[in-house]
């Protein structure tokens, strides 16, 4: 688990809170079960909305990378490439078909499976990068639409409060309960802005991050898999992936 996003979430509504506390607020003056139906059900709509059924599939399915990303070990990346490369050189590019079969990286088995078929360095690199661009294009798309939210929330926030305000202009000859009602309007704008910019756009940009990552991951692949097809030294491959280590 990403403890450093659990603690990004507690931190961010616990100041929040916090400081709703002293300035003399209290927990229940936050609590608005129709605001939070309008901001929430209204966020969620308008994403929906603008999201093919595809990208919303693979934006649920992203969700969890939250709070357990993906790990791209880059040393052992290296050290199967490496590995790879050893084996080809002893036996020959077609020994690598017994690792390609075996491999459960899809990625990475196809890299495996262009080498054993003899295919031309340019040729490997093409097929790759072309894989490597789509699945990375659809990550990010899948992406927006958690930035989407991030977009709309402040703005269905403003328009509960509006909503709120025209519940409060009702009761205009009631003068005393207008300050508390007005308060209550204004809860509706602070769910928006809150759940867009301490939830939202931070989860937007953190699967930014992992998809980022995953990427430069699989740039190794790719350099190591046509280092490979060239007959380059293993060991010159090995110094040639060490610019990839963080």
């Amino acid at each position: 688990m990403d403890v450093l996003s659990v603690i990004g979430v507690i931190v961010g509504f616990a100041a929040l809170l916090g400081g709703n506390f002293l300035e003399g607020g209290t927990l229940h003056s936050l609590a608005n079960g129709p605001a939070a139906i309008i901001v929430i059900g209204g966020t969620v709509g308008a994403a929906m909305l603008q999201t093919p059924h595809s990208s919303l599939k693979r934006a649920l399915s992203l969700f969890r990378w939250i709070f357990h990303p993906p790990r791209s070990q880059f040393q052992v990346g290296i050290d199967q490439v490496v590995k790879w490369a050893v084996s080809a050189r002893r036996d020959g590019l077609l020994g690598l078909e017994n690792i390609s079969e075996s491999e459960p990286d899809k990625f990475s088995r196809k890299g495996l499976q262009l080498l054993v078929d003899g295919s031309e360095p340019d040729v490997i690199r093409h097929v790759l990068e072309t894989d490597l661009i789509i699945m990375e294009q659809r990550d990010h798309d899948a992406v927006q639409f958690y930035e989407s939210m991030g977009g709309y929330a402040p703005t269905i926030g403003i328009i509960g409060a509006v909503m709120g305000l025209i519940h409060v202009m009702r009761h205009l000859a009631e003068p005393s309960e207008l300050g508390a009602g007005i308060a209550v309007a204004f809860v509706a704008t602070i769910y928006g802005v809150a759940f867009a910019n301490l939830f939202l756009l931070p989860v937007a940009n953190k699967l930014k991050a992992c998809i980022k990552d995953q990427s430069q991951y699989r740039e190794l692949i790719i350099e190591g898999i046509i280092a490979i097809a060239d007959g380059e030294n293993p060991k010159a491959i090995e110094m040639k992936l060490s610019g990839y280590l963080h």
